[in-house]
This record gives structure tokens, C-alpha cells and sequence, in this order.
């Protein structure tokens, strides 16, 4: 008999919200994490936004599970007393080319489901927002923002009461194929070994890493692991701006940007930075690139405005000369291996899909 019916490698947002999701229909879940508490890499390391889902290609991954995961977010939200604030969000385009890019993201999103974006010039953006340069503007009133932690936390009670186990400092070591599943081999400071029907590897940054350590894993399935950094700075003082504030995107990134966290700090960011290594410290001088990119929309920026905040790391599956990818939900339609399912490039939107990912997954497994 096996020591759990499912067994979950990493505990970001996405972990969490698969072992709720799984716990609640009855299963016996345990979650490994290597780090001694929840969420500490991708998960905690964004722009805490809920994203209304108009960047990505109709009939995507990315699509279906943001507009999803959207509407679920915030009914979550309500009826956990989360907090968040349905803030919404200005789009802009600083110069008339860029016009072009703003109406094909409109009509982009409108095809996903954002059924609410509104275009509008430059006059009327700086009617809601002031201090605001643009010569148009793309509305999305469903974007907000959300206490990520408060999230995951209220994640974490829904599965621990429905009998989800979490084991800390406890790193995924390698799988093993069994008679009745998979047989996971745990370091730490007491190593040990756990027998489980379903396994999932949700571990992020390392999902690739873990994946390679799966017995009978073709390496053909396991795509090469990208890191891009990005950096973020706060605002020193008040923020003149009530809404988030986007540039036309760019890509594998959204640009620099203005988001508010739940107190009304502004901050900026995330730039993009290929690395090889995962470090998050700030590098206090790339605060000159933002300059130029934020004056683009608020050339009233006063100098010497902005400090070292924090940064994250997407989980790429693509290099900065590649296309975009879009999430990668592995199960065994994709692997032939029953039972396991492995979560690559969930990066942004992907706090925002959170709980429709963890459906998929469970959708993924009940045809196993």
C-alpha cells in the first residue's frame, strides 16, 4: 500500500493550490519543500497583479487558464477575506506606433474572454490619471492586486483541512517507478523513502532538475531550464497614480511597470536579466534603464526617485531569442508515464491561473 495517493514537489502557489484542489476531492496528499516555508522563490517574487488574461493567444494554456483562474482568484478572495483590490489598469502607448500594438492586444483579449477592455486616447487617460503621458491607452478594469502570501496562506488552511501534509527542508532527491506508482527518494536531515500512486512536480524554477531525476522520464520530455531575472524598485513617496501602468509589452516580459501593492507603495518593474544562477540581490545601478523606460509614460519622475526593492525569477522554457512559450502541463498523454504530471514555464500569469491549473492537473490525472 502506498504511504500517500499523491505526492506534490513544491510548495509555491502552485503546489499549494494542486494539493488543495486534490485534497479536497478525498486524496491523501503530502507536498515537498525543499526550503523551510512556503512560496519562497517565484511565488512571493512578482508583481502580486491578477491579470485579466489579454496577452496570451486565444485557445493557450496561458489564455484559458488566466481568464479562468481570474474569476476564481477573486471569488477565492471574497469568501476567504484575502486581500486584494480590483484596481484595474491602463495599457499605454507612448508613441502612435504603438497605437497598432495596443488595438491587437485589445482585439487579442477580447478573443481569450477579456470581455471588458476599452481603448482610449491620450486626452481621456490623462483625465484618470493625471500625472500620465500617453497618446492612447488600453483599459482593463478586471486586473487588480492581491496579498500573495495572505493567498497562498489561505491556500495552505483549505488543504491542511482537508488532510494535505507539508514537509519542510525536505529536497526531492529522485523517482523511482514501482509496482504501484512511484517511489520517491527524500534527503534532509533525515532522509527517507515515499511510495505514492500520483506525482506531481510543480517545483517552479527547478521543475526541469526534478524531472531529469524521474526514473523512465524520457530526457526528451524535459525542456532546458531559463532564468530571467527581473529586478524591482520602489517609489519613494506617494504614488500619483491610482491604477496599474503597463507599456506596450514586450517580449518575454511586460515592460517596466507600475504596480501598487495593498498600502498604496508604488514600485517598478521587473526589468528582464538572463542568468545562469538563481541570486536575487538588486544591482542599485540598474536603476538607470528604468529611469528612461518610466519617463516614457511619467516624465515628471523626480530624480533620485527610486530604491532597491526585491527580485524575482521566471521560470523560462525559452531563451531570449526564442519565441514565447506557453505553460507546459505535462501528464502522461505527453510522456506515457501514468500517474505523473510535470508543471514547466509556469511563469506570469501564472499566480493569477493558480487555481485553474491545479483543475487541469486534476483533470490531467482522472484520465490517467
Amino acid at each position: 500500500m502506498a504511504d500517500t495517493d499523491v505526492l506534490i514537489i513544491g510548495a509555491g502557489v502552485i503546489g499549494i493550490a494542486v494539493a488543495r484542489e486534490l485534497a479536497m476531492t478525498g486524496l491523501s496528499v503530502i507536498v515537498l519543500e525543499k526550503e523551510g516555508e512556503f512560496g519562497t522563490h517565484t511565488s512571493s517574487r512578482n508583481s502580486e497583479v491578477i491579470h485579466a488574461g489579454l496577452y496570451y493567444l486565444k485557445g493557450s494554456l496561458k489564455a484559458q487558464l488566466c481568464v479562468e483562474g481570474r474569476r476564481q482568484l477573486y471569488d477565492f478572495c471574497e469568501t476567504h477575506g484575502v486581500g486584494h483590490r480590483r484596481c484595474g489598469k491602463l495599457i499605454v502607448a507612448a508613441t502612435d506606433n504603438e497605437i497598432t500594438l495596443l488595438e491587437d492586444l485589445k482585439r487579442r483579449g477580447m478573443e481569450s474572454g477579456c470581455e471588458d477592455l476599452v481603448m482610449i486616447d491620450g486626452q481621456a487617460a490623462r483625465t484618470i490619471e493625471p500625472a500620465l503621458s500617453c497618446k492612447a491607452a488600453l483599459c482593463s478594469p478586471s486586473t487588480g492586486i492581491i496579498d500573495s502570501h495572505a493567498y497562498m496562506l489561505a491556500l495552505l488552511g483549505d488543504a491542511e483541512d482537508a488532510g494535505a501534509v507539508i514537509a519542510y527542508h525536505a529536497p526531492f532527491l529522485r523517482a523511482d517507478r514501482d509496482v504501484s506508482g512511484f517511489k520517491v527518494f527524500v534527503g534532509g536531515a533525515e532522509p527517507m523513502q515515499l511510495s505514492c500512486g500520483f506525482l506531481i512536480n510543480a517545483a517552479g524554477l527547478y521543475a526541469p532538475a526534478v524531472a531529469r531525476g524521474i526514473e523512465a522520464l524520457s530526457v526528451d520530455h524535459v525542456p532546458v531550464a531559463r532564468f530571467a531575472k527581473g529586478s524591482y524598485f520602489a517609489l519613494a513617496g506617494k504614488s500619483p497614480f491610482s491604477r496599474l501602468i503597463y507599456p506596450a509589452p514586450h517580449s518575454h516580459g511586460l515592460g517596466v511597470h507600475l504596480t501598487l501593492d495593498l498600502g498604496g507603495q508604488a514600485r517598478f518593474g521587473p526589468d528582464v536579466q538572463w542568468v545562469d544562477e538563481i541570486d536575487y540581490a538588486v544591482d542599485p545601478g540598474r536603476s538607470k534603464g528604468f529611469n528612461a523606460a518610466i519617463r516614457q509614460y511619467w516624465p515628471d519622475m523626480p530624480d533620485n526617485a527610486l530604491s532597491p526593492a526585491y527580485s524575482g525569477i521566471r521560470p523560462k522554457i525559452s531563451g531570449p531569442d526564442d519565441p514565447a512559450m506557453d505553460f507546459r502541463i505535462d501528464g502522461p498523454e505527453v510522456h506515457g508515464i501514468n500517474g505523473l504530471v510535470n508543471l514547466f514555464g509556469i511563469e506570469s500569469p501564472g499566480l493569477t491561473a493558480s487555481m485553474a491549473i491545479a483543475q487541469e492537473v486534476s483533470r490531467r490525472l482522472a484520465k490517467s
